[in-house]
């Protein structure tokens, strides 16, 4: 027996069984419902993978949308013309946009009665019309994508020009189907149309996705895939974005007006982790713009603490801050340059304006009424331990006398937090860093501003009379200077 040559035999016939295999596997329906968005990607490039490692029968988009975004288009697209699986999509009933983009890579296409599908020119994020120069890049790139597409998918390129270009025009044989001045946009009857013994695009009309999938001839088992609870959490946070941005900025706010670490910070890092984690898991930002607003934190960090009044890290750090909020909110279209438009830009600034006002109204509601309130009573009770948090506020901060004396709860770089009769307010020393744990004197309120300075030890002298030891004792600012 020849080994070498048996070994040859049936390694070639085991290569060959591909061949002879049909396709036996399931038949995969996907949902785009609502909007295009990077989060919907995911969930669709997730789904096609499975179905591949299945050996589906067949992939198939049930389809309803107006369109979203551009991006998130050209990746759906890339997706589907590098899978082996056969690829159809059922328009139920609208594809309008980015969804007539995505319709165009796959192979079939049928309709439903009242399905339409078209107009999908690029605009900006909130619907506006791009600039001259932008458009003109912006569309040149993803009509030729469209374009080679369609051409692979096989369908006629010309309509996806017409679908992008509002002036480009169609035309088969002697019949105009769209002239120069509108965006193509066709019903089902017209996508149907047969020139030539071939329909203009859609296979056929089908009333429900039952029928569709026996028009074109899918018999297999039917198996529906839906998104993730982390798929549809990633969309819902980028549309909760302003909201998480408020309780970020809010709790932030709080927490630093408050001593200890507690509740409002707590709170603060859930809100920014989730706003990031939306951004990252939806695609429209790496983990570069969360690395960027903790650096922004930390330099302010170090304005307030380490090196107080040099305001040049905590500039740079408030700058970094608001960059990595919007950074993280930008939707980058493929052709456009790294540094984003004004039409880019508008969403994100919304947003985080948006979310600044709120957080005033906010903090000024809190520091208006909380005090007339029960709530506050039992805060004023948890904070007279030293080791309590209290937000303090004018109305309480007001009371305090001349001459009160406390003792530093955190060191004063000049300002800090401070323990004077029993309860914990926000002071400011006398232009000198005092260290925590220091006897404190009030020598003067000036509304909410409450200035101490620091009282030297007493000493009992050999003679045994009292005597201060240091300048600071009986120190008190010029303006206030008393006579006798």
């Amino acid at each position: 027996m020849n080994f070498p040559r048996l070994l040859s035999a049936v390694v070639l016939l085991v290569s060959t069984l591909p061949l002879f295999a049909t396709e036996t596997g399931p038949v995969y329906v996907v949902p785009l419902q609502g909007e295009v968005s990077s989060s919907q990607f995911l969930f669709l490039r997730r789904a096609l993978k499975e179905a591949e490692r299945n050996h589906a029968s067949g992939f198939v988009i049930d389809m309803q949308t107006y369109g979203g975004s551009v991006k998130a288009a050209i990746d759906n697209m890339d997706a589907l013309l590098q899978t082996t699986l056969p690829t159809f999509t059922y328009i139920n009933n609208k594809a309008i946009s980015a969804g007539a983009l995505i319709a165009l890579a796959t192979q079939k296409i049928y309709m439903a009665p009242t399905g339409v599908i078209g107009a999908a020119a690029p605009v900006g994020s909130v619907g506006e019309d791009l600039g001259k120069t932008m458009a003109d890049k912006t569309i040149s790139t993803v009509s030729a994508f469209a374009r080679g597409a369609a051409q692979k998918a096989g369908h006629n390129p010309a309509l996806a020009d017409s679908f992008i270009r509002q002036d480009a025009q169609l035309k088969i044989g002697d019949t105009v189907i769209d002239g120069p001045d509108s965006l193509l946009t066709l019903n089902a009857a017209e996508a149907t149309r047969s020139f030539d013994g071939k329909n203009l695009l859609a296979e056929g009309i089908a009333a429900t996705l039952p029928d569709m999938l026996h028009m074109a001839g899918l018999t297999a088992s039917v198996h529906h895939v839906d998104p993730t609870g982390f798929e549809l959490l990633a969309t819902y946070l980028t549309l909760l974005s302003p909201l998480l941005l408020f309780g970020g900025i809010l709790g932030a706010v709080v927490e630093i007006k408050t001593p200890g670490f507690g509740l409002p910070g707590i709170s603060s890092i859930i809100c920014f982790t989730l706003f990031f984690t939306g951004s990252y898991v939806a695609g429209l930002a790496g983990w570069e713009a969360a690395v960027v607003f903790l650096i922004g934190l930390g330099l302010i960090v170090s304005e307030v603490f380490v090196h107080p009044g040099t305001i040049l890290p905590g500039f740079v750090g408030l700058l970094l801050l608001i960059g990595a909020l919007v950074w993280a909110m930008v939707d980058h279209y493929p052709g456009q340059p790294l540094v984003p438009s004004s039409a880019m830009l508008v969403r994100p600034l919304a947003n985080l304006v948006i979310a600044v006002l709120f957080a005033c109204v906010a903090i000024y509601l809190l520091a208006r009424h909380l005090p007339g309130t029960p709530l506050y009573r039992r805060l004023v009770l948890a904070a007279s331990a030293p080791s309590g948090g209290l937000l303090q506020t004018g109305h309480l901060q007001t009371g305090l006398a001349l001459g009160a004396t406390g003792i530093a709860h955190t060191m004063l770089r000049p300002s800090g937090k401070a323990e004077i009769d029993g309860l914990l307010v926000d002071v400011v020393s006398e232009g000198d860093f005092v260290d925590a744990g220091a006897t404190l004197r009030v020598i003067a309120v000036e509304g909410t501003r409450i200035v101490v300075m620091e009282e030297a030890p007493e000493i009992i002298t050999p003679h045994g009379t009292a005597q201060r030891h240091g300048l600071k004792f009986g120190r008190t600012p010029s303006r206030r200077r008393r006579s006798g």
